[in-house]
Parts: C-alpha cells; structure tokens; sequence
C-alpha cells in the first residue's frame, strides 16, 4: 500500500491557511487543490482571530465532495468567552469551538516565564495592542474555583448543536473542569488540542483519564517538528492511549514550515516506522474525525 491510499477520505482538523493577520504559508483555495489532490476529505480551517465558517461554505461550493470545516477560536477578537459569538458561528455553520489560544491565561503565564529569544508574530501583535494602550486581557474559565457562567452558556450552545469541544491552550485544572462540566452538560464531541504542548504537557495517565471520559488527544505534526516535544514521546503517548483515542493534525501553515499536506505524510511516514499500522493511521486520520465532522446517517 502506498502511504498516499491512507489519505483517501482523511481529515486534517487543525491548519492555519489564509486569508489571517498572521503571515501564512498558504491560502483556502490552495490547500484544498493540494488536499484533493491527495485524496483527503477536508481540513478544519483555524484562525485564532475570526470566525471560518463563511470561508469553509464557499470552498465547499468551489470543490464539490470535500467537506471543508469552519470553526471559531475564543481569543479576544471574537469576545472572548462569548456565547453570542459562538451561536452566530453555529448558526453559520461552524463545527468546531477552540477554547481561547494565545489569549489564554494558561498560555500568557508560559510564554512569560520562558522568554523566547524570538517574539512570535502573534506576540508582536498582542505587545502593538499594548503600544496602543489597548492591551489585550488574558482569559481564564474560573471565577474563584469554579467555571464562569459564560462558559456553562457555550457548552450548551455545543451541545444543542452537536459541535467539537477543542480545548485550545488551556491550563491542566481548566481542561479537567471543562471536560468533566461538557460530560455533564451533553457534549459528546471533545478533542484535547495537542496534550504535549509546551504549555500544557499533559501526562500520560491525564490524556488516559480524559480518553476514557470521551475526549480524542490530538496529536500534531508541528509540536515534534519544532521540537517542543520529542518523536519519541509521541509514539509513547499514542500507543499508551491507543490510536482509538487519538486524531493526526498537521498544525501547520506558518510560513517557515512545510506545506500541511507535505506535514502529514512524514507524520504518517515516521508512525509506520515506529510500530503503527495502517489501520492504526486510518483509525486517527479517517475514522475519529470523520465521528467529529460528519453528519451520522
């Protein structure tokens, strides 16, 4: 079997094409053309600024067959943990709600403490909003030690519309609480956004428990690319939690990387070197996001 059959109908859940206020590699129109190339289904569309939504419907017109998925990021730019924005998405046809990213508290509080030599584009960003004398608010999901209101709110507005749970760069205490409060509410689609990230590092046995709570671990190519985590550790962490609980996302679309398509075959590359099947990369690549994305009937 050529590497290139385990594409036919797969997604990648998590790229960051253009048009965006950060530099990207790529645009929609080209990272379809390349995707259907290969053969894959479709790819959810991430901004950490703006909603996708409209976006996804129009490129879902231009390439019949593909199903391109639109979603929205709780950072500052939408109203942060803000309901009303994400029944407007839903209502547009959004599928996927990430928690916030780099507006995160969670995700401030690391970049902080580990000073990069380089500022990212999205830091610059934040630090000219500063310049301005408008700087931008960290977000947290607690008031005191329990969940705002507002994020009780957006969880059932996930629900009603049986949209993904995508928990973004949140804290380890936020994650739990959310996933355990989603679980209670009716969510049934959760993704846990790269557990080795730096500024999340969840354990094996935390990625375990939130498996069998009914959250997929997604597993991105960009983290062991960057080497915020090791190749080696993410074998470990797919095989301890088993790719029945696990999505492949590329992440990808910074200028300076590879093309996400090009990403996700050498993810696909190094996991059948490493002690995967093939059927273990359809699981994570087909099958799991497919239960995400698609209508079932």
């Amino acid at each position: 079997m050529e590497i290139t059959d385990l594409f036919q109908g797969a997604y990648d859940l998590h790229v960051h094409t253009g048009p965006d206020v950060l530099p990207r590699k790529l645009d929609d129109l080209e990272m379809a053309k390349r995707l259907q190339r290969l053969g894959m289904k479709g790819y959810g569309i991430k901004s950490h600024y703006f909603v996708t939504s409209a976006r996804a419907k129009l490129l879902n017109q231009v390439y019949p067959g593909m199903n391109v998925i639109g979603a929205i990021c709780l950072n500052n730019s939408v109203g942060g943990l803000n309901p009303i924005a994400v029944e407007m998405a839903a209502l547009d046809g959004a599928k996927i709600v990430w928690m916030p990213t780099f507006d995160a508290e969670n995700e401030q509080q690391h970049f902080r403490a580990s000073k990069p030599e380089k500022l990212p584009h999205w830091a610059k960003l934040r630090q000219e909003f500063e310049r301005q004398g408008s700087p931008m608010p960290t977000i947290n999901l607690f008031n005191g030690r329990e969940l705002k209101h507002e994020v009780y709110k957006i969880l059932r507005i996930i629900s009603k519309y049986d949209l993904v749970l995508a928990t973004g760069h949140l804290g380890k205490d936020e994650i739990f609480a959310l996933i355990e409060a989603a679980g209670k509410i009716g969510v049934k689609k959760i993704v846990v956004t790269h557990p080795n990230f730096p500024s999340i590092r969840l354990s094996i046995a935390e990625q375990r428990e939130l498996a069998q709570r009914g959250a997929y671990m997604e597993h991105c190519f960009t983290t062991p690319h960057s080497n915020k985590d090791t190749w080696e550790s993410v074998y470990e962490q797919i095989h301890s939690v088993g790719p029945n609980h696990c999505i492949l996302s590329s992440d990808l679309g910074q200028p300076a990387g590879p093309y996400p398509d090009e990403g996700m075959q050498i993810f696909v590359r190094n996991l059948l070197d490493n002690g995967f099947s093939t059927g273990d990369i359809r699981t994570m690549m087909v099958d799991n996001p497919s239960s995400l994305v698609e209508k079932e009937g």
